[in-house]
């Protein structure tokens, strides 16, 4: 009896984890496989799951039919998400990452700025919950490559604490200049 109820518990705070989490898909493009007979064709999407607190998921669904891929993304999505260090709306310090022909560069911007950005870094930064940053796309504009530059991007992030404790400075000197505005 109380392994049920355990049970019943721990579904319904997974279904309640499931309905938080904000899931987009970027994109849907047709694959072929040739075959002996021709070729065969699959759609491959693109899906971002975030929890607009800090942690967002990629994942790529393959399938014969555009809901099965779209499915298979979301869960691969789900299961690879990761914590990213976020200073109130924005990042803590600007940042470049690369993944194959895509290049993207992120800034921190100051409140009410909002997210200037396009396409697939728009998608993963509101996923995570950025909600004011700078941003450029340069190279391929792919949009499986660019979501996983920005997602690269976003792990190469560290707090003001870590900074500092690397820098051997204290952590007031760190943080982004319109928040030590209010401390003085």
């Amino acid at each position: 009896m109380a392994k049920r109820e355990q049970r019943r518990e721990r579904e319904r705070e997974r279904d309640e984890d499931r309905e938080e989490l904000d899931e987009r898909v970027v994109d849907i493009s047709r694959v072929a496989k040739v075959v002996k007979g021709g070729r065969r064709f699959a759609f491959r999407t693109v899906v971002i799951v975030g929890d607009n607190k800090g942690r967002v998921g990629i994942g790529v669904g393959k399938s014969r039919g555009v809901p099965d891929s779209i499915r298979k993304g979301t869960e691969y999505a789900r299961r690879r998400m990761a914590k990213v260090s976020l200073v109130g709306t924005t990042i803590p310090h600007p940042v470049v990452a690369k993944h194959g022909g895509a290049v993207v560069m992120l800034r921190p911007a100051s409140p009410g700025t909002g997210v200037i950005a396009g396409g697939g870094v728009r998608a993963v930064l509101e996923a995570v919950g950025v909600r004011d940053i700078l941003t450029k796309s340069q190279g391929s504009n792919n949009m499986l490559n660019v979501a996983y530059a920005t997602y690269k991007a976003l792990q190469l992030l560290r707090s003001a604490d870590e900074i500092a404790a690397m820098r051997g400075k204290d952590t007031k000197e760190t943080k982004p200049f319109w928040t030590r505005r209010g401390e003085e």
